[in-house]
């Protein structure tokens, strides 16, 4: 099965990486300065601006 893709708060990282806070469902439409985050495999996301966001790995390419 593959990794999942948004976490929540409290969720657990699955890899070393930047992470941004996302709108619920809605990533075409973006967040006014979100936020972003670095964690380590295994830190816990902290809490987002707002109870509708998640957390999604940032690529950079």
């Amino acid at each position: 099965m593959g990794e999942w893709s948004q976490f929540r708060p409290g969720d657990k990282a699955p890899n070393d990486g930047e992470y941004m806070e996302v709108g619920e469902d809605a990533f075409h439409m973006g967040i006014n300065d979100p936020k972003i985050i670095k964690l380590k495999k295994g830190e816990s996301f902290p809490d987002t601006k707002n109870h509708n966001r998640k957390w999604k790995k940032v690529f950079r390419g």
